[in-house]
């Protein structure tokens, strides 16, 4: 006989004893979970509040039914988007996170207990959702524990790290780790600043949400528990995007993508953008006002591999030239809408937003009731001011040509959002459309991950920041050095795959946006390699940057000079240059003086020495080969 859902279940004593106590809700169906965001009511808005001692009740957000999904909407603009403060270590576990100790007035274990006890006493009937964090196959048992009226979050989670349906769940499902949804301690404990407290203990790794924005609370909140036990088992999930490119000659080649958030992960699976007339602009120049147009009639075709998150599991290492292998650690999406403020903008996604197959889970769009969400309808976060972080929950099996294999990947891409930059207002947005990397280059790259420019995903910080080792720093729990030995190691075993640099939003005086790695896309596609002949490769002036390239063909266009060598560029020329060179240095070298500790591999501390002397290029290539 088929045992109840909570039987199936390996429980510690204190959560089975506080689970016993309560009602429970075990999803039985992604139709079931779309019923449970309404609150199992046939109201076709619902609003999500709670009552706070002190405060009394207090509206977090609103879920409109419309006709294509779930439109949530948060009540304060700031829960609209990540707060990159958001994460604190619980546990006297190694860590260069902020500790809570350092951080509150009061232990932590009494917190903790006044979770458990909310959760038995003032949150009402339970969720419980127990899923796999990662993918199917390699993938650590997890449960997440919510509010009833929290659906929509749940929901949510369930698409992005797929679930196991009452039903379903397997006999002595024993989790790794468990994920605790407790809003309004936002507002009891925290003054309405989102927090989430990561609890590593042995064989458990505890996640206290107090919000219910998804990004710092489901989404990067697994990305840590993953992060995590790679740490305790050599492995890193990769913070990037990939997509299998297929040429119009049928010729394979996988582009993997990372980069801090902002840094062009999403963009790389979609296609490239047009105006109305079907030329694509590929640079304006925002002090003359000319445009440089760029031609391409028939594109290659895209199949999406991975979104944000590309496991790097020591089991799927099977290629043999060397290339690093990987899979997708999601079963969804969280796709950013912001560049779409018009129709006909991604008429892939367009389609699949307002005509999907089953409802979506909608985050500050525009929704109401009975309506249909359309993805450039954008919330408001004052009047005249979109909000610049809307998004869309969307199941990978939703999309076309979707790859669910491992794949090796041919090049390893790094995106960079960068500012104008001119003789006149020089800044770090000197770098040309497309660099080419010596590994050794391609690692400090991923230690400091500039966060750059105009950043969408996040509450503002202002100026180059850093996001840190992989660009997933912001969601590990552990060291720096820890993880920084962990990409070099993977550096160092995957030698077939190859590093390029490629910056997004302006090149010197020129805006861009995202068109350099989609024609880059297209023009490594096409090559099938970025191996290049010496007399092809010009060394940057900026040795941080590797080589240019010399000319760059696309389709039988070249590209203009001063998109490939910015200093060539009269708006910016060498003076400008050389002080935004400086700028990149000097963070640069700011950002990685932290790694220098004890615990760095020794390869590791002889490549940074080499940028703290104002190494040449060669001097970076001599250290990793000597």
């Amino acid at each position: 006989m088929k045992t109840s859902p909570l039987d199936r279940l390996v429980l510690s004593e204190h959560l089975h004893k506080m689970l016993c106590c309560v009602d429970l809700v075990f999803p039985e169906s992604r139709e079931h979970l779309l019923e449970l965001a309404f609150l199992e009511s046939d109201k076709d808005l619902v609003e999500v509040a709670y009552d706070v001692p002190g405060k009394g009740r207090v509206l977090e957000a609103t879920v409109g039914r419309c006709k294509n999904g779930a439109a949530v909407n948060y009540v304060e603009p700031y829960m609209r988007r990540r707060d990159p403060e958001a994460m604190v270590i619980a546990d006297d576990r190694p860590t260069d996170k902020p500790h809570w100790k350092n951080r509150f007035d009061r232990p932590f274990e009494e917190v903790r207990q006044e979770t458990f006890n909310w959760f038995r006493e003032g949150a009402g009937p339970l969720i419980v959702l127990p899923f796999l964090s990662g993918d199917k196959k390699r993938g650590y048992p997890t449960l997440l524990i919510a509010p009833a009226n929290a659906g929509f979050f749940v929901a949510g989670l369930a698409d992005l790290q797929g679930f196991f349906p009452a039903e379903e769940i397997p006999e002595n499902f024993e989790p790794r780790a468990v994920i605790y949804l407790a809003p309004p301690f936002r507002h009891t404990h925290f003054d309405g600043k989102q927090v989430v407290v990561h609890n590593r203990l042995p064989g458990m790794h505890e996640l206290f949400s107090y919000n219910l924005y998804p990004g710092p609370s489901a989404k990067k909140g697994v990305y840590g528990i993953l992060l995590s036990i790679g740490e305790e088992e050599d492995w890193v999930t990769l913070h990037s995007s990939a997509v299998r490119v297929v040429t119009p000659y049928d010729n394979e080649f996988v582009i993997m993508h990372e980069g801090a958030s902002g840094g062009g992960k999403s963009e790389m699976t979609q296609q490239l953008h047009r105006e109305p007339d079907g030329r694509i602009r590929l640079a304006h120049n925002t002090i003359t006002g000319d445009d440089v147009y760029f031609e391409l009639l028939d594109p290659c075709e895209l199949q999406p591999v991975t979104d944000d998150m590309a496991l790097a599991h020591p089991s799927i290492q099977t290629s043999t030239t060397g290339r690093l292998m990987i899979e997708d650690a999601e079963a969804g999406w969280f796709l950013r809408v912001d560049h779409l403020n018009e129709y006909g903008k991604e008429p892939a996604i367009e389609k699949l937003c307002i005509d999907p197959p089953e409802p979506l889970i909608f985050l500050n769009l525009e929704g109401k009731p009975g309506s249909t969400i359309l993805p450039w309808e954008h919330i408001q976060d004052a009047p005249g001011k979109p909000c610049p972080n809307p998004r869309v929950i969307m199941p990978r099996h939703f999309i076309d040509k979707v790859v669910d294999d491992p794949v090796a990947v041919d090049v390893r891409s790094f995106g960079v959002r960068t500012p104008p930059s001119t003789k006149k207002n020089p800044n770090y947005g000197i770098i040309g459309m497309m660099h080419i990397l010596p590994p050794a280059l391609g690692w400090l790259w991923r230690l400091v991950a500039p966060r750059g420019h105009a950043n969408p995903s996040i509450v503002t910080t202002e100026g180059l920041t850093s996001e840190g080792v992989g660009s997933y720093w912001p969601f590990a729990t552990g060291k720096r050095v820890t993880q920084a030995n962990l990409l070099l190691k993977l550096t160092q075993e995957t030698p077939g795959t190859p590093y390029v640099l490629i910056p997004n939003q302006y090149i010197g005086a020129y805006h861009v946006g995202f068109q350099p790695e989609w024609i880059l896309r297209e023009y490594m596609a096409r090559r099938g390699s970025v191996k290049f002949r010496p007399e092809q490769l010009i060394e940057s002036r900026c040795p941080i940057l590797g080589y240019s390239l010399e000319r760059l063909k696309v389709a039988g266009q070249l590209m203009p000079t001063g998109l490939l060598h910015v200093h060539e560029q009269p708006e910016v020329g060498i003076k400008g240059y050389d002080a935004g060179q400086k700028i990149l240095t000097d963070f640069f070298k700011q950002e990685l003086s932290q790694f220098l500790t004890d615990d760095l591999d020794p390869l590791g501390r002889k490549i940074i020495e080499v940028c703290m002397n104002d190494g040449t290029l060669e001097d970076y290539i001599k250290v990793y080969t000597s």
